[in-house]
């Protein structure tokens, strides 16, 4: 009787797996979008608005994902809707969708959150049933790479309150005004972003140039291999972390970095155009947009837009450009609709200057 019983177990075990197709995470149907790590045979998931898509039929989609603190949020858009997953530490497998009609479905697995809200481990997906793994969509033609900060982030867009709240939760790079844009001209894109960073400092520990050449980018010796990803386009949206701070001169920040007092426009001017020499000598074909805004930074009578607008002079690039967001003029960082005003605001600039 025991035998009989372990028997059947094997066979009700054997006929579940056999009923669960797995796409491992290093299967060629998923597009990845973003700089994507790779340990054990996982795929680690640090930048904000980094991505995985399948393709399938079906009516039930798995995954199986791990988060290093908990603090992660994930949209999970499926044939256009979309959900919130925000998994724990455990390595755990979550039902992403279940029911769904007969036929062809798309999901977009994105991460809303930044590498200071810690890394995701993906492991694969799993289909349940009948259902199969389709060929990936076609490569987008068109690639375009952000770097930037909270702004670019897309910090706080979903506090609704007012209150500006740095609580993951808040945070959805996916309607981000970078993300708008990328996807109104149907193009690949990535985003190189960490809230408080700065181009000379800011209120995070390392500022641009130290970490925008990275793979995970808590770790100095990770290197981005750049040939894997070529934008056509840069946007580049950094200074109202310096500009802040520059106000600030009692702040630890301030008082590390300048300890002598504040730094002549010279030198603000060079450290904004060594970043774009090295972004540059990076990406060499690419069009580079010199970005700011639209918070503090761009308000009347501010210096920094002339400071970017003196760099890229001296730089004498033909193919790099200066565009400046209007200020918002309202309280913390940009709402959905500040977002969405910035996107449109820079396709405007980019229908006229850009050469795709």
């Amino acid at each position: 009787m025991r035998f009989l019983k372990l028997t059947i177990f094997l066979l009700l075990f054997a006929l579940s797996a056999s009923a669960q197709k797995i796409i491992d995470s290093q299967d060629p149907h998923i597009r990845y979008q973003g700089r994507i790590g790779r340990k054990d045979g996982a795929a680690q998931l640090y930048w904000s608005g980094t991505s995985m898509e399948i393709n399938f039929t079906g009516s039930t989609v798995k995954v199986l994902l791990k988060d290093e603190r908990g603090e992660n949020y994930f949209n999970i858009i499926i044939d256009g809707k979309i959900t919130v997953l925000h998994p724990d530490t455990a390595k755990r497998l979550y039902t992403l969708a279940s029911n769904l009609p007969a036929g062809n479905h798309t999901l977009l697995l994105y991460k809303r959150t930044e590498f200071s809200d810690g890394y995701s481990i993906f492991y694969n997906f799993q289909l349940e049933g009948k259902g199969e793994i389709l060929n990936a969509s076609p490569q987008k033609n068109r690639a375009i790479e952000f770097y930037g900060n909270s702004i670019t982030a897309g910090y706080a867009v979903e506090d609704y309150s007012g209150a500006d709240s740095y609580l993951s939760r808040y945070k959805n790079n996916y309607i981000s005004y970078g993300a708008l844009v990328a996807r109104h001209y149907d193009a690949r894109y990535s985003f190189i972003a960490k809230s408080g960073i700065g181009v000379m400092f800011g209120y995070y520990n390392e500022n641009m140039g130290q970490i925008f050449d990275r793979l995970n980018p808590m770790d100095p010796a990770s290197k981005w291999d750049f040939s894997r990803y070529t934008p056509e386009v840069i946007v580049i949206n950094l200074f109202q972390n310096d500009a802040s701070l520059m106000r600030q001169p009692t702040r630890p920040e301030f008082i590390a970095k300048f300890p002598n007092g504040p730094p002549e426009a010279p030198y603000i001017i060079n450290a904004y155009k060594d970043l774009l020499k090295s972004i540059r000598a990076k990406n060499p074909s690419a069009q580079i947009i010199c970005a700011l805004g639209s918070m503090d930074a761009t308000k009347e009578g501010s210096p920094w837009p002339g400071y970017i607008q003196s760099a890229v002079d001296q730089l004498g690039d033909k193919k790099v450009f200066v565009h400046l967001f209007a200020y918002k003029n309202s309280p913390g960082h940009p709402t959905i609709k500040e977002h969405q005003a910035m996107a449109d605001d820079l396709i405007r600039f980019m229908d006229t200057n850009i050469k795709w």
